[in-house]
Order: structure tokens, then sequence, then C-alpha cells
């Protein structure tokens, strides 16, 4: 999947959440975090969802799951979802997503994200949560 420009909201989110120095210190690159983020983002555009949130991205976690793809077990990452409304982002709560929607997604995360076999809704509010993940 080719790298694409990120806007300039984009850029910030994945800034302000901690997620490109993690990846690149983690993995040596940005590759399955760009293709998350990309995924998540347009199907949060094409619901018509992107200018009602304050913050959403996809975090690929640094633990793994057993899952089972065709007749073979599978041990690979965990993806957490995160959306997030807020009026001053010093306190957000959790986007109440459709479940139609967020089946979707983690749909195309699987199968469209190599080392992707579970994909999980965060539903923590801040405080005493907060919105990005370290």
């Amino acid at each position: 999947m080719e790298q694409k420009e990120l806007t300039a909201k984009e850029e910030d989110i994945m800034l302000e959440a901690g997620m490109e120095e993690y990846y690149e210190n983690k993995y040596g690159n940005l590759q399955e975090q760009y293709e998350l983020y990309d995924i998540f983002i347009s199907e949060i555009r094409k619901a018509g969802l992107y200018e009602d949130v304050w913050q959403s991205f996809a975090v690929l976690l640094c633990i793994k799951s057993v899952g089972v793809m065709g007749d073979e077990r599978t041990y690979e990452h965990v993806i957490a979802l995160r959306c997030v409304s807020s009026t001053d982002g010093m306190t957000a709560d959790w986007v109440k997503l459709a479940p139609e929607f967020l089946g979707k997604v983690s749909n195309r995360i699987i199968n469209e994200v190599k080392g992707a076999n579970r994909v999980v809704y965060d539903i923590s509010s801040k405080p005493p949560s907060t919105i990005e993940w370290e």
C-alpha cells in the first residue's frame, strides 16, 4: 500500500497519540500503522462521521492473539480502535459507533493488514483514561 499524504488534522492526531515515534522505534517503519489508520479513517469518512469526532485512530498493539485463518492457527497482532468526542480535549467520551460499522472496519483490517487477527474498540472516557495511547 502506498503511503498517502496526511492532512494537517491527521498529522496532529498521530503525533498527539504518540504513534509515530512508538512505531518507528518498535517496528522500524510505519507501514502497518499507516494502513490501519487509512482503513479506519476512510471508513469514518464514508460513514459521514469525520467532522463529528474529536479524534480517531487505530493502534497496532505489541501483544498478540491466537486466531484461526483457513485451517491454520495464527498468532498475530491485536488492533485497538479509538474514536472520541470532545469540546476542549480536557474531557472526552468514546463515540458510540454502530456494531455494523465496527464489524466492517474489523473485517477490512483483518483481511487487508498482514499480521492482524483481532480488533478491539476502546470504550474508555477521559478521565480516567487519556485519549492517546502511549
